[in-house]
């Protein structure tokens, strides 16, 4: 399959790829002259931006503008498909930053744009599917399952700890502790900033993090007991009052996208 060190010195203007990290590869921080779909057929990967992190599995997709600084830490071994598009290609120029399910038709357009070699000249049909590719990723529905960072230095601090070890049990008064605050200052100032009260985001940090666990093949119990639940009836009724959906469905849903690859 063509990788990303295949890719010329000159490409076409939208040019795909195949390729496949190990298990806790890290991609720094970094930016590309061009926009970039990523298209996740196996595995999770965390895709941090300077505002948010996503965390994605099997089946889902991101889009992330030109010159926009990510990073990417890969959770398990991980298989992708990756298309790249010029800047200033039609109908990207007011194209946000977003996570989404890859329809079919998205996967039908991106696996004709990595079947062609990368030499090919952009002619009528291949520019009808570039614009087809880019048409489809504006229309499909975000997907909320991103976790917004406070731009105070300190609480990103204690978030990007959090979201390391999601099953960490510290209480709030450890955590104001270590942003070196007193408790009223931390939680004031975090409800502030996220809109929410720190347990409320720690909550959607670990049920983020189960969802992605459960869609990579792992045990209901063995996640809840990770994220620090008590039993798993407690992490399922949290799972679904944020997903509107109980877990099951979710690893249900995710076996049979494993079958239909």
């Amino acid at each position: 399959m063509k990788r990303t060190a295949d890719l010329p010195r000159h490409p076409p203007p939208v040019v795909g790829f195949a390729d496949c990290y190990m298990g806790g590869f890290v991609d720094g921080l970094h930016m590309h002259d061009r926009a970039q779909l990523s298209v996740f057929l196996s595995g999770s990967v965390t895709v941090n931006t300077q505002d948010a992190s996503f965390v994605l599995g099997p089946g889902q997709a991101m889009w992330i503008p030109a010159k926009m600084v990510h990073q990417a830490t890969c959770r398990t071994d991980l298989v992708f498909q990756v298309v790249y598009v010029e800047e200033g290609f039609k109908g990207t120029e007011q194209l946000a930053c977003k996570m989404f399910d890859a329809s079919s038709l998205i996967r039908g357009l991106v696996d004709e744009i990595i079947a062609m070699t990368f030499h090919f000249a952009m002619d009528e049909r291949m520019s009808a599917i570039a614009r087809l590719l880019v048409d489809e990723i504006e229309r499909a529905p975000r997907i909320a399952d991103r976790l917004f960072f406070p731009s105070d230095p300190r609480l990103r601090r204690v978030c990007e700890a959090i979201i390391a070890q999601p099953g960490d049990c510290h209480d709030i008064d450890y955590w104001a502790r270590e942003a070196g605050m007193a408790r009223r200052t931390f939680t004031r100032l975090f409800q502030q900033e996220m809109g929410m009260g720190f347990a409320a985001w720690r909550r959607r940090v670990r049920v983020v993090e189960a969802a992605s666990r459960i869609a990579t093949g792992q045990s209901i119990a063995e996640v809840a007991f990770d994220l620090g639940y008590d039993n798993a009836g407690s992490f399922s009724t949290m799972f679904h009052r944020t997903f509107g959906v109980a877990p099951r469905k979710l690893r249900l849903s995710s076996q049979h996208q494993t079958r239909t690859e």
